[in-house]
């Protein structure tokens, strides 16, 4: 079954822990089963959302095993993300990742070491050229410090496999020029929770999603109702769903939508030091924010 890549909610997972620190797999394939539900695209695993820096690279594999199996004769991509400091390290994942059945790659500049434009390209073209897998670059310059320029998605442009860009820069005219620069070459997924709405209606084909981690139906309801012309729905959704995606902008961003996935049934609290779960008065505001959500959730019965 051929598996159409870079288009539609692709959830950047979380990775439910046990109170011993393993690795959960009873609830991740709780999770894992409502976002099938919910109608997502795609899954990725091991990005920032799913921990990855303190996910050890052995259970990124075993994540990516038990994922790969769980969808076994459904028509959902698995994508592995790679953010490693050294390329050796990088290409060693990668090739892991294909012989283990991801149908991806979603790969981040360098890590710790902030490389030039030219160590930046050369980073992910050697990558790329280590394995067949399709390659989603993740532009985020905010939260990484690295800008993936325009200039030097036109040299990474020449690398078959390079197919699509997970968009972050928080600039949302940068998809326009991506578009006005390259056409279709590459496929644009937007990749801030908040402005993911507008990000369809500039032309994004997806989203990567944080808060679709607990509520993966209101999010593809969003996307659907976008690429069906049904925008005031779409945006019926989306202002009732703006408090929540705001948990999706904040340092603690983990614990925030590990917290409103624990709401639904989906999720646990647990997380990995140095990261530790919410208490206090932080935990009860964050609290408050997804049960006054409750209040006025949308019927997507009634609106469909």
């Amino acid at each position: 079954m051929s598996k159409e890549l870079w288009k539609g909610i692709y959830p950047a997972l979380l990775t439910p822990f046990k109170e011993n620190g393993d690795i959960d797999f009873d609830m991740f394939s709780k999770n894992l089963s409502a976002q099938l539900e919910g109608g997502v695209h795609g899954l990725i695993l091991a990005g920032s959302l799913g921990e990855a820096s303190t996910l050890t690279t052995q259970e990124k594999y075993d994540l990516l095993s038990y994922t790969v199996k769980f969808v076994s004769g459904k028509d959902i991509p698995v994508i592995l993300g790679i953010a490693e400091q050294a390329t050796a390290e990088a290409i060693k994942i990668a090739q892991k990742a294909e012989t283990l059945g991801a149908n991806g790659l979603m790969i981040l500049p360098p890590m710790r070491y902030k490389a030039d434009d030219r160590e930046t390209v050369v980073f992910f073209t050697t990558i790329a050229n280590s394995v067949q897998l399709p390659i989603m670059v993740y532009n985020n310059p905010v939260d990484y410090g690295n800008l993936v320029t325009l200039d030097m998605f036109e040299q990474l442009a020449a690398v078959p496999n390079i197919q699509a860009v997970k968009e972050s820069t928080r600039d949302l005219t940068n998809i326009t020029r991506m578009i006005n620069r390259f056409g279709n070459r590459f496929k644009i997924l937007g990749g801030v929770d908040t402005i993911t709405t507008e990000a369809l209606l500039m032309g994004a084909d997806g989203i990567v999603a944080g808060l679709v981690d607990a509520y993966p139906r209101e999010t593809v309801a969003i996307y659907d109702y976008i690429k069906a012309g049904e925008v005031e729905k779409a945006l019926e959704i989306f202002r009732w769903f703006l408090p929540l995606l705001e948990l999706d902008i904040r340092p603690k961003l983990v614990q925030y939508i590990k917290l409103a996935a624990t709401k639904e049934g989906i999720s646990n609290e647990y997380v990995r030091a140095p990261r530790l779960p919410l208490v206090g008065e932080e935990r009860e505001r964050i609290l408050k924010i997804i049960a006054d959500s409750e209040v006025s959730r949308p019927n997507l019965e009634v609106n469909a």
